[in-house]
């Protein structure tokens, strides 16, 4: 008997011919609920899911033929990765896959921002014509703070390589990474050095809500925000305020708290309703990693973890 895998997100077709190429029996379902995952995944030895979908504690347990949970991207955070290691399931993901197109997002995001793009092709669609009040910043000159020096965040360091900035670079848990382009500090050196600062961090315990009132309070002037990486990682609230206080000349996020953004939520969500009419944020709808090259090469890589994992597990 083969053993059957479970898409449970949106993959490209070749992704679901490379996984029948290994001989498994594969069901696409996309659209398939939590529930329905739940209720059906003890017929199948793999799971690929996105953020859409939780491995919570009762897909694992319920998954008594499970033995990998394939994720594509970087993030891991919907994952219940302690027990899912303690059944002998592996967790595999690509996070390589989207490096490139979130650096280049992020510098997108970037250079939108300080060059009031959005703003002024608002106007000129509603015949405005306005130039000294779009007056925009060069980056050059500025100096970059990256935290999480990762898959992304080192790919937005190669994305301002042609820029004239110093880009300054601190992850907690990686070291020996500076170059002639990128210097290694201490968190304390960005907090009191940068213009922008870009973060590229997983969410868990530790980060969640970690960007808040306190944390701009540390910074010595200042600071656009990019947060390319999970919205829980900071507190809207306190974003909004230091907005409105002029603690941040503007934000660029990519991510939300909660996902995805939907007109009821929208409606009963006051923070994001002022957020969204500042000109000096710039939203997208998590779209950084999500490009037509990246969504080949994520699901490239998985293939080929997916294969390893059934491998070194059989």
């Amino acid at each position: 008997m083969s053993m059957r895998a479970l898409i449970a997100c949106e993959m490209m077709p070749e992704f679901v011919v490379g996984l029948r190429d290994m001989g498994l029996e594969v069901e696409y379902q996309p659209k398939i609920s939590q529930e329905e995952v739940e209720g059906s995944i003890q017929e199948y030895e793999i799971l690929v899911i996105s953020n859409r979908i939780l491995a919570n504690r009762k897909v694992l347990e319920n998954g008594i033929r499970l033995r990998v949970v394939a994720r594509p991207g970087s993030g891991m955070d919907n994952i219940y990765s302690e027990l899912a290691a303690a059944r002998g399931i592996r967790c595999v993901h690509s996070p390589e896959g989207n490096r490139n197109a979130v650096g280049e997002h992020t510098l997108a995001m970037l250079l939108g921002l300080l060059n009031k793009l959005p703003k002024a092709l608002a106007e000129v669609r509603n015949g405005i014509w306005l130039r000294e009040e779009n007056r925009g910043l060069e980056l050059d000159g500025m100096t970059i703070g990256i935290i999480g020096f990762g898959n992304t965040g080192s790919s937005f360091a190669r994305k301002l390589a042609g820029f004239d900035v110093q880009v300054l670079a601190y992850d907690k848990y990686k070291s020996g990474f500076g170059s002639r382009q990128v210097k290694e500090v201490a968190s304390e050196e960005i907090f009191e050095q940068a213009d922008v600062v870009s973060l590229h961090i997983p969410l868990t315990h530790e980060t969640r809500e970690m960007v808040d009132a306190d944390w701009y309070s540390r910074f010595r002037k200042p600071v656009i925000l990019l947060n390319m990486s999970r919205g829980g990682i900071l507190n809207l609230a306190d974003l909004l305020d230091a907005l409105k206080a002029g603690k941040l000349p503007g934000a660029c996020l990519d991510v939300l708290p909660e996902e995805p953004l939907t007109p009821n939520l929208l409606k009963s969500d006051k923070i994001l309703q002022e957020l969204l009419q500042l000109d000096q944020v710039l939203i997208t709808p998590h779209i950084a990693g999500w490009t037509m090259q990246s969504k080949v090469l994520l699901g490239n890589i998985l293939l080929q973890r997916i294969a390893d994992a059934l491998h070194s597990s059989s």
